[in-house]
């Protein structure tokens, strides 16, 4: 793999995009599957999925949502929802009684002011109760086809050690990968960028050494470089 930082000296945008496109194309090479992982089929269960992913990992989500989609088919269903009942049928993923009181006040937003069907614009999505911009890009990308970069903490983590961004504000990490990758590519950076940071490039310590974008990673190093060392540390599948 080497250890060479990937730039030497300051890098201009074009460069910077160079790379950024060379790291993502390989990342598409070693995840092609890579994709939303929690399980919906309409844009409202992705939209609960997503509120209820908050500090919870997505297989847990996964595991809750199909008993919660046939209770709660449709918007009205969720805003007539008995408190009590919904929380118990989402206890497991913790933070349960915030999320019970969102997942309530975005049925009723949704039948008050969309005609009882999730907006697919970014403007409409944001004015709904708890949902920002990443729950709504991630609604965009994956239930109506509309590019959007997710920054949740791993694609904000990743950006950073990439050298993409210099920022934590997550809008401003946006704005800067915005400006590195063309409109129709987010929502397919952000799914790529994602599955590596929760299989190889972990927070605490990331498999530099079994990592396949390393030589163009400035932050080479930070984790095991050894590849024995680091291939214990690559997992199969996501947690979150």
């Amino acid at each position: 793999m080497g250890g060479r930082r990937a730039t030497n000296g300051p890098e201009d945008l074009a460069a910077r995009k160079r790379r950024a496109r060379r790291i993502v194309a390989v990342l598409g090479d070693t995840y092609p599957d890579a994709r939303c992982e929690l399980d919906f089929t309409t844009p409202l269960e992705l939209l609960v999925a997503t509120v209820l992913s908050a500090q919870c990992t997505d297989q847990r989500v996964n595991a809750v949502t199909p008993a919660l989609f046939r209770r709660y088919p449709d918007a009205a269903a969720y805003a007539a929802a008995d408190r009590l009942e919904l929380e118990a049928l989402i206890t497991s993923t913790g933070f349960f009684r915030q999320k019970a009181k969102t997942l309530q006040a975005i049925g009723l937003a949704v039948c008050d002011r969309f005609g009882g069907e999730v907006p697919g614009r970014l403007e409409d999505l944001v004015t709904l109760p708890g949902v920002g911009r990443k729950t709504a890009n991630v609604v965009l990308g994956d239930a109506f086809g509309v590019p959007g970069l997710t920054v949740d903490t791993h694609l904000g983590r990743l950006a950073r050690r990439f050298g993409w961004t210099e920022q934590t504000d997550p809008e401003k990490v946006e704005a800067d990968l915005m400006e590195l990758f063309p409109r129709k590519n987010w929502t397919m950076v952000s799914h790529r960028v994602i599955w590596h940071g929760r299989r190889r490039c972990h927070a605490r310590r990331p498999a530099c050494g079994a990592c396949p974008v390393a030589r163009w990673c400035p932050a080479f190093g930070e984790g095991p470089t050894d590849p024995a060392e680091a291939a214990r540390l690559v997992r199969d599948s996501g947690r979150g």
